[in-house]
């Protein structure tokens, strides 16, 4: 899909909502807005960060530079373990929820998507966003990989995972986000389809960093337009504090 069609941005607030949090939205939504946020003035941008230390996604998991290979039927009930710098969490995932989205998160954790990723937007009583890839190279090879859109058969409670998307409709990819709070029920009406539910550590979830707040341009955490563009080194040089995916595998 086009960029300049994705008017979504993570800044505009649900205006049929009670609260003021804006939707979870996707990578794509963010990439008209990237020229932009990396520009200090007419004809100019920002020098891009120092490239991380750790070796790139699409080097250690080469087969993620092929979205094709995300085509893998998912188990009706798998887990899923996450190893992170707060510690461990594990979500268990019911493809009856969600069959699309169940079998997109089921080959991304497979592919290796999630090791060496960043929680880029995590929001006090709402929600953790993650999965944007740490590698551009990577990002730019998603960008327009999505799914069908699934029915809401769950409702976005307090510890379940959705995947995130735009206003557009089939526009989820990869960005996946846990409920903070019961509240969130009111994004069931938005398309927003449940696939998970985490069943181990919800305190480790609860307790990743937060201290940036909501993300760019309206609020003071990262842009996703450039983390698809400048990947890990941006956020590791500007949001030195988020925590991380170690690791994400299947488990029985």
């Amino acid at each position: 899909m086009k960029a300049s069609l994705l008017l979504l941005l993570a800044s505009v607030a649900v205006v049929s909502c009670s609260k003021s949090e804006p939707e979870p939205t996707g990578a794509a939504a963010a990439t008209s807005a990237v020229a932009s946020s990396m520009a200090t003035g007419p004809g100019s941008t920002a020098s891009a960060p120092p490239a991380s230390s750790a070796p790139l996604a699409s080097v250690v998991h080469p087969d993620l530079l092929d979205p094709t290979k995300a085509k893998n039927k998912a188990p009706d009930v798998y887990k899923a373990k996450f190893t992170t710098t707060k510690g461990d969490f594990v979500v268990e995932v019911h493809r009856d929820w969600a069959p699309n989205g169940a079998d997109r998160f089921y080959d991304l954790v497979k592919l290796g998507f999630f090791d060496d990723t960043r929680f880029f937007r995590t929001v006090d009583n709402f929600m953790v966003q993650f999965g944007i890839s740490g590698d551009p190279a990577v990002s730019a090879k998603w960008q327009q990989a999505n799914i069908q859109d699934d029915p809401v058969k769950e409702s976005n409670k307090q510890g379940f995972m959705t995947f995130a998307q735009t206003n557009l409709p089939n526009s989820r990819s990869t960005q996946v986000f846990i409920n903070y709070v019961d509240a969130n029920i009111r994004l069931d009406g938005m398309r927003f389809a449940p696939f998970a539910k985490v069943s181990e550590g919800m305190d480790v979830v609860d307790s990743l960093y937060k201290g940036y707040g909501e993300g760019a341009p309206g609020g003071m955490g990262p842009d996703q337009g450039r983390i698809q563009a400048q990947g890990n080194a941006y956020l590791d040089t500007s949001f030195p504090k988020l925590d991380r995916i170690k690791h994400a595998e299947i488990v029985k």
